[in-house]
């Protein structure tokens, strides 16, 4: 029971002064006078004023409430480090038994894990939770076992109390981090990029000399070592030599006595792309397709594209001077000689001999795709003559024989089964809604893989590889007849991009392929292939043991999986002669990019109410009480704040002054004041 004298007015506070000036205003005019009652007639009126200020005894029953103190216990991955679980659990039993053997206090245990994804250690979001749940005037303290490695800093609430840090670890504690500091998304093949590279030591380092080993891999092959300097930044030069992605993995060996060696290597995942794609389009004569083709490569800004088309053939004589003719000259030589190998892509469009490319220059064509370059070959009604470009050097790298037949009739190109499976052709729309084309060459196949057929199903699109490199044919010049739309058209545009891509070996539209796209700690892994069944996928995660994993066909020539790695790092993906690697999550988890133990993220939080950061290497501290706004933590020991807080069950109020008893006693002064003045 407590009670204490409050004041409720019946009026308003400012009319209540203004009538407390007034009496006090005709008190002093009576005064002035020579008024014998003044006095009486001033107790009068302060006792009317007394009774419209309200006094009121006030009496409360109160219940008090316990204290409460939040204890955060750090339970992420860096815990695991050294002994500092074991430090922690030591601790927080001890603690809590000594708390919950103070009168008056309650525990509020609360374990602090890892966030989603790698959001590191979320302690100052278990904290703001758990203020917003319990009321702030009973918080009594917060006590946090940890290492000290927050990463939510910017969620810290504001304190209701003392909070002190025990820190887990050793003093003698120390590591070593590499970190890639500058690594680009994608290089271009061939073209050396810089990466920054740095070996950083931390905590109380021994002598372990100035320099460290670095191992570097690309691709999962056998690393190369090289021994650079700690604590500086290293520049080092890396060339992509294909193109996709290019996985690099650096690492440095474990040093004795470091606290882990899961954040001694990095990962890097580059994509090596082209950096212009030189393509050389022959056109053999003036047709309605040569500028289909001619718009496709030019609308491609990756690709460089030198066209000739040829007017004016060595049979044809009109008289014209060649000094006024106004046509530039085939540079046959220089291109078919010299620069060849500087071009990705060679397009013969509607070409036949006529005496411009001599045979060795033809020949040197052939010798270049056996290394590794590439021919496509769109025939015309010319292909099928005497003068056809497989009269020549070039036919034992064409995969088709004409049989010297133009079929000029309506039909309606289609894709194979093969072809659906081909990454060219695959998906690219309903065949039955495709308009038609009038002319076809016969042709026979020899070799290579026939993608789509016209008349009865004759081959209409056949791809090969010679050698390296990779050959064409595309048995009619009528796909123009799609990008104008004839018959509602058909997916021209699409088809002939693929084409040559896929003739420039972009990575995308390899038909045999195996990759996988991580998406945190899960892959999609991906088989493309010709064949209408494949093997397992053996999946080598960075522990070693290797996982049999079985696909699934989602669409034709495409087998898919899912699967969720157990660690974090490089693995190795194979199926027969597919190889792949990927990487699975950061290199180094947040958790683990800064390993050392240190109170300095959480000290301005804890100095502003006068807490304390204390080593639990040192010896578990001592509870004290503190009063609120003295220093909360000292040598030794930490402060807990009594909050006396209750709760009021009844409240009971009894006015000190009734009603009767001051209408008489105000009438009594003021009429002895009348009295006394009228004696006078």
């Amino acid at each position: 029971m407590t009670g204490e004298l409050i004041f409720d007015p019946l009026i308003p506070l400012p009319v209540l002064i203004a009538l407390a000036l007034l009496s006090l205003a005709g008190v002093g005019l009576a005064l002035w006078r020579g008024m014998s009652g003044w006095a009486l007639r001033g107790l009068g009126m302060a006792l009317l004023l007394a009774a419209l200020a309200g006094p009121v005894y006030q009496i409360e029953d109160r219940s008090p409430l316990t204290d409460i103190v939040v204890m955060l216990e750090d339970e992420s991955a860096s815990q695991s480090l050294s002994n500092r679980r074991t430090q922690t659990n030591a601790a927080a039993e001890t603690l809590a038994e000594q708390i919950e053997n103070r009168p008056n206090t309650d525990l509020r245990r609360i374990p602090v894990g890892d966030g989603k994804g790698d959001t590191g250690t979320q302690l100052m979001t278990a904290l703001s939770e758990v203020l917003a749940e319990e009321p702030n005037a009973r918080i009594a303290g917060i006590i946090a076992l940890s290492d000290g490695l927050v990463h939510d800093m910017e969620r810290a609430p504001a304190l209701p109390a003392p909070m002190h840090l025990l820190l887990t670890g050793e003093s003698q504690d120390w590591d070593r981090r590499l970190i890639v500091a500058n690594a680009p998304a994608f290089a271009i093949i061939g073209e050396p990029v810089t990466l920054t590279l740095r070996i950083e030591d931390s905590g109380a380092v021994p002598s372990v000399g100035p320099l460290a080993r670095l191992e570097i891999s690309v691709d999962g092959a056998r690393p190369e070592q090289f021994d650079v300097p700690t604590g500086r930044d290293i520049e080092l030069p890396v060339t992509l030599t294909h193109g996709g992605r290019n996985v690099i993995q650096f690492s440095v060996p474990e040093a004795e006595g470091e606290l882990t060696d899961r954040n001694n290597t990095a990962l890097v995942q580059m994509n090596g792309v082209r950096d212009r794609l030189r393509v050389l389009l022959v056109s053999g004569e003036p047709h309605a397709g040569g500028r289909t083709w001619r718009n496709l490569l030019k609308s491609d800004s990756s690709v460089d594209l030198v066209h000739f088309t040829i007017l004016r053939p060595p049979e044809k004589q009109d008289g014209v001077p060649v000094d006024e003719l106004s046509l530039i000259a085939f540079p046959t030589r220089e291109l078919f000689l010299e620069k060849i190998d500087d071009f990705d892509l060679i397009i013969f469009d509607r070409y036949k001999r006529r005496g411009i490319l001599p045979a060795i220059y033809l020949d040197n064509v052939s010798n270049y795709v056996s290394k590794g370059g590439a021919v496509l070959v769109a025939a015309g009604p010319d292909f099928a003559t005497a003068d056809s470009i497989y009269r020549s050097p070039l036919a034992p790298i064409l995969p088709a024989e004409p049989t010297a037949r133009v079929i000029e009739e309506r039909y309606l190109p289609k894709v194979t089964d093969l072809g659906q499976r081909h990454p060219v052709t695959s998906d690219l729309s309903q065949a039955d809604e495709w308009g038609a084309w009038l002319r076809q060459i016969e042709v026979e196949a020899r070799s290579g893989n026939t993608v789509m057929t016209g008349t009865d199903d004759r081959p209409l699109l056949i791809l090969d590889r010679v050698g390296e490199g990779r050959v064409a044919l595309l048995a009619s010049d009528h796909a123009w007849l799609w990008s104008r739309g004839y018959e509602g058209g058909g997916p021209q545009l699409e088809l002939l991009r693929r084409l040559a891509h896929w003739m420039m070996k972009e990575p995308e539209l390899e038909e045999e392929a195996l990759w996988a796209e991580a998406n945190g700690q899960t892959m999609r892994i991906i088989r493309r292939t010709l064949d209408t069944e494949i093997g397992s996928v053996t999946v080598t995660p960075p522990t070693g043991d290797p996982v049999t994993v079985d696909l699934t066909e989602v669409t034709p020539g495409r087998f898919e999986a899912t699967y969720v790695g157990p660690a974090i790092g490089l693995y190795r993906l194979s199926e027969g002669a597919q190889d792949a690697v990927i990487g699975l999550g950061p290199s180094a988890p947040r958790e683990f990019e800064k390993t050392i133990a240190t109170g300095d993220r959480l000290d301005p939080l804890i100095t502003g109410l006068r807490g304390g950061i204390l080593r639990l290497q040192e010896g578990l501290p001592n509870l004290r009480n503190v009063r609120e706004g003295r220093p909360a933590a000292g040598r030794g020991w930490i402060g807990l704040t009594p909050r006396n807080a209750y709760e009021t069950r009844d409240v009971t109020q009894t006015p000190l002054l009734p009603v009767w008893l001051v209408l008489l006693l105000a009438s009594g002064f003021i009429l002895a004041g009348w009295l006394r003045e009228g004696r006078r």
